[in-house]
């Protein structure tokens, strides 16, 4: 049987391992709330230059059909 000041001790240690793990845990769902936040960022900038890229091909295309106007009717 373990005497009062080795429960006591064992008692403390566990706490401490318990501290660490709590820390840990914060750690971890304060760096994935922050990568969330970054992917949720890089989606929106993926989106907005898919649209512009989208809309130079949209733009090239139109010239390009509007230059074979111009030489069709020259």
């Amino acid at each position: 049987m373990k005497t009062p000041d080795a429960a006591q001790h064992e008692l403390a240690a566990l706490s401490q391992q318990l501290d660490r793990l709590l820390d840990h845990v914060h750690r971890l769902s304060e760096e994935n709330r922050s990568l969330r936040h970054s992917q949720e960022q890089l989606a929106n900038e993926r989106a907005n230059l898919l649209a512009r890229n989208e809309q130079a091909r949209s733009r090239v295309e139109a010239m390009i059909q509007r230059l074979k106007a111009l030489e069709n009717n020259g």
